[in-house]
């Protein structure tokens, strides 16, 4: 098992540079003995994620693989989060960590909390997805649904939308969305952020519109605000009356037991002017054994 780690260490670090990267994606259930692990460089850090408690001897073999491996890395730092405990952990093998920490993407930098939440504040799965919408973005009104720490809003202003509206119910998460924007030096002029319960809010949404480019990316479930098996439904339903003719709407599903078919479906069925035009790719290092059990990025265009 160690060898399999070292190796795709190697064969993801050959471009390595300061932008964050996966460099072991054990969740994609490839290796089935090794889907607790994930580890990631983050500029001159080794984040490394243990979802599931191993034995202490494994624990051990990796760790020590780990220090001989950043000894001819650009990594200085080793950091492990145990993410099985209900308040993650997080413990510094070797090195340090400064007190600001970011994630680099396309150029963006992104805020990360790599030490007391169970969520960094930053997905990299999403990484083609924010950049297929900073590519279409172009003076384009953009509505971003679950907008979270609001990287969808980065990439669209970016790439020179005409305004963002950043609808989330954490004000906490939104916080960190306007100082993801700052760091950025982007104009938060043309940017709005919202703390609004999404499906108790069209009437708002709605007079904010019409709106070119629609992103949503639930939770697959959040207890008491969210279930992506009964409530996505409701977003779908109301596209038809919040959008502009030809606008195009990023649909995400993050759900292993939801397939595609799930929402081009309920597109089909729920808002039949917009057409599935394709799935975005994920990023190779996120190899999964099921594509159907990984993030799906589905794009639809309307079509009047």
């Amino acid at each position: 098992m160690i060898d399999i780690i070292k190796t795709k260490l190697l064969d993801n670090s050959i471009d390595l540079n300061e932008e964050f990267k996966r460099l072991f994606h054990g969740r994609g259930g490839v290796y089935q003995e090794l889907k607790f692990l994930t580890i990631d460089s983050i500029d001159k850090i080794l984040s490394v994620a243990f979802y599931k408690q191993c034995s202490e001897e494994l624990e051990n073999k990796i760790l020590n693989m780990l220090k001989e491996y950043i000894i001819d890395s650009r990594h200085t730092t080793i950091v492990l989060q145990r993410r099985y405990i209900y308040k993650t952990i997080t413990q510094i093998i070797t090195g340090n960590l400064p007190d600001k920490v970011y994630a680099i993407e396309n150029n963006l930098k992104f805020v990360l909390n790599l030490t007391t939440n169970q969520n960094s504040g930053y997905f990299p799965d999403m990484k083609n997805g924010r950049r297929y919408i900073q590519s279409i973005s172009a003076n384009k009104k953009v509505l971003n649904l679950f907008a979270y720490t609001c990287g969808f809003s980065l990439a669209a202003i970016s790439g020179n939308a005409q305004s963002v509206v950043n609808i989330d119910m954490s004000k906490s998460a939104l916080s960190i969305g306007r100082t993801n924007h700052h760091i950025n030096n982007l104009d938060t002029k043309k940017v709005k952020f919202f703390p609004y319960n999404i499906l108790k809010s069209f009437s708002r949404i709605k007079k904010l519109g019409a709106y070119d480019i629609v992103i949503i990316d639930p939770p697959t479930f959040q207890k008491g605000s969210f279930e992506a098996s009964k409530d996505y439904i409701k977003i779908i339903k109301k596209l038809e009356s919040i959008t502009t003719d030809k606008s195009v709407v990023l649909a995400a599903l993050n759900s292993p037991d939801l397939n595609s078919s799930f929402i081009i479906d309920l597109f089909n069925k729920y808002a039949p002017t917009f057409r599935f035009d394709k799935r975005l790719s994920n990023p190779k290092e996120f190899e999964v054994l099921d594509n159907q059990k990984s993030l799906k990025n589905l794009v639809f265009v309307k079509q009047i």
